[in-house]
């Protein structure tokens, strides 16, 4: 079991104790006139995923990703494609 304080010394001091709870990973209990009214515990903390490679497979590739796309021009105006005639 964790420490036991009192409500006006965790009332003095939350902040502190919170960042203790969180570095010890210890439970606290709060009392008032001795009996327990609450207790602060450690959040579990989630796994972390790993980051590189988190893409893999959704990204397209192209042979030659620097060629147009349409060989015809395209109206920019009317944001449509028109086939060359």
């Amino acid at each position: 079991m964790g420490k036991t304080i009192g409500a006006a010394e965790f009332k003095a001091h939350c902040l502190k104790i919170l960042d203790e709870v969180d570095r010890t990973r210890e439970s606290v209990t709060i009392t008032k006139r001795g009996r327990p009214v609450a207790e602060v515990r450690p959040v579990a903390k989630p796994e972390r995923k790993l980051t590189f490679g988190c893409m893999r497979g959704t990204v397209l590739s192209f042979e030659d990703p620097f060629s147009p796309a349409y060989d015809e021009p395209w109206n920019a105006e009317k944001g449509i494609w028109e086939p060359e005639e």
